[in-house]
């Protein structure tokens, strides 16, 4: 069956979003304490965000935020209500036996550089990228890419792959000037070129990141207004960690869009003239993560003591100032693949219960045999380890967890370390339980995590008849026989109890002194054609 933009409308499933994240003047200081004026020349668009990417190369790129995606653009997107919409390019068709992609090119693209896209520069792009990406598994198995003519370009798979359209709608295969990649070899990274709405200017490495916008583009989102060159002149990121001065200088005025608004200012900003909040839930949510090697966590029992000890709606509540929701089973409703049935059967089998935590704790041998309110084992404490990043919300949440764990006789020690460290202690079973996070468009995620030849069991969980089932989600191009599959793949995962889902956020952006920002809730990123400034 051929699949074509124009026809196959909106999913049957809710679908959101993704490993690809969302996150300013070039007088900003590297010193977060210091204030920085007002942006110059009046037509300036100023976004904070928190992390200065690691490149601007997308193919070598880590850790894709806003500030360096925003000079690329996919083939294929979802307008503001889910239906699959053109990108750069204006149609996309599926083989029957689901190994083929074939893209139809918009005519009249063009780099920044102004060399034209054509059909042979999006296929040196994706060898590229299958060259030099450190994320280049997610693709999937592909065999080879073709470009046939001018505007035809094909992908060819070895078996079908189903998660696709979601990396390609995630941007990772989003065309780069290859051409000008391999002219300037490792210093593309610093001087790139793309096809988006803006173009690479200058960069102050911990400040800021300005680029211009691009005169030549008008291939703008069918769902924005503005199809041409944006009406700012210039888009300027200015990364700045702390909160305490993101907040000062957005009540400034030196900010027009504020990302990750701390879940404890949103009430002060509401209350400020002249500013809007948005809110978007995320695209995938925040887990206990077992290390299911580990000898306690090797026993089943063990694991549901502590999902059945946890109770969400605090950690909603408190920890994020109620800006989330509590989630019980693998996928959030964010989430293509997310099924009501599972999601209703998690909460009834791990809705806090400490009497029957107690109960399965007491069957491998833990109880408190000296009125200390610890459970004990041959005279030895329960205790665990708890690794969570420096986030201030990931810090409140561990601190209620626990709370929580101790009223179940659970001794929970908590270690604050960066997210390099703890992702390398979990690949190295190092570990008893994390504090983490995942997100994607598609519930190919969970094969990402959990599959055993997959890079990503850091939780040291596999199942032979979850490792076939989640193959076979890959495969299965039909999408109701898929979610089904999936399904059966989350029943699973609620029997074992590898890890304990907690919430999904809701992310807050808050603006000042702009009109027309929206920000597309089935891919998170920021529309940026619309927007003008305040005069």
């Amino acid at each position: 069956m051929k699949k074509q933009w124009w026809k196959k409308g909106s999913l049957s499933v809710l679908l959101a979003t993704a490993v690809v994240a969302a996150g300013c003047s070039s007088q900003t200081s590297t010193n977060p304490g210091q204030t920085t004026e007002a942006p110059k020349g009046g037509n300036t668009l100023v976004i904070s965000a928190m992390v200065d990417p690691d490149t601007l190369d997308l193919h070598k790129s880590t850790w894709v935020t806003v500030a360096n995606g925003i000079i690329y653009e996919p083939l294929l997107t979802r307008d503001l209500e889910g239906k699959i919409s053109p990108g750069l390019a204006e149609k996309y068709e599926v083989s029957e036996d689901g190994k083929v992609w074939t893209f139809t090119l918009r005519k009249g693209l063009r780099f920044h550089s102004g060399e034209p896209v054509t059909a042979e520069a999006v296929k040196q792009s994706f060898d590229r990228m299958m060259e030099v990406s450190p994320v280049k598994s997610i693709v999937g198995p592909v065999e080879k890419v073709e470009a046939p003519d001018e505007l035809t370009f094909k992908v060819y798979f070895s078996s079908p792959f189903a998660p696709f359209f979601s990396v390609v709608m995630s941007g990772m295969i989003s065309p780069v000037d290859a051409k000008k990649a391999k002219e300037l070899g490792d210093g593309f990274g610093e001087n790139p070129s793309g096809t988006g709405p803006v173009i690479f200017d200058k960069r102050e490495r911990g400040a800021s990141l300005t680029y211009k916008k691009n005169p030549d583009y008008n291939w703008g989102p069918e769902y924005a207004q503005n199809k041409g060159p944006l009406h700012v002149d210039n888009v300027v990121f200015r990364f700045l960690k702390d909160d305490d001065t993101r907040m000062m200088e957005f009540k400034k005025g030196t900010i027009h869009i504020l990302n990750e608004v701390p879940a404890n200012s949103v009430a002060e900003l509401q209350s400020l003239p002249g500013v809007e909040i948005n809110k978007t839930m995320d695209i995938g949510h925040k887990y206990i993560a077992f290390n299911n090697q580990h000898p306690l966590f090797s026993d089943v029992r063990l694991r549901k003591a502590i999902a059945l000890a946890v109770d969400r709606d605090p950690l909603v509540q408190v920890a994020l100032n109620g800006f989330g929701k509590p989630v019980y089973g693998p996928l959030p409703p964010t989430l293509w693949g997310y099924s009501e049935k599972i999601e209703n059967e998690a909460k009834q089998m791990y809705a806090r219960d400490l009497d029957q935590a107690r109960k399965l704790m007491a069957e491998v041998g833990y109880s408190d045999t000296n009125g200390d309110g610890l459970v004990d084992k041959d005279g030895k404490p329960l205790t665990v380890e708890l690794l969570v990043s420096p986030d201030p919300s990931y810090q409140r949440a561990a601190q209620i967890l626990q709370s929580q764990l101790k009223e179940a006789g659970i001794d929970l020690k908590i270690t604050v370390q960066e997210i390099a460290t703890i992702k390398d202690r979990m690949l190295k079973k190092s570990f008893d339980m994390s504090l983490m996070y995942f997100g994607w468009y598609d519930a190919d995620i969970l094969y990402l995590i959990f599959e055993k030849n997959n890079s990503g069991t850091r939780m040291s969980f596999s199942r032979p008849e979850l490792d076939d089932l989640l193959n076979k989600g890959r495969t299965e191009m039909n999408e109701e026989k898929r979610l089904k599959i999936y399904e059966e793949a989350q029943e699973i995962l609620l029997k074992e109890s590898p890890w304990v889902p907690l919430w999904v956020n809701e992310t807050v952006t808050a603006t000042r002194g702009i009109k027309g920002m929206v920000i597309n809730p089935y891919t998170q990123g920021m529309i940026l054609s619309d927007i003008t400034i305040d005069k």
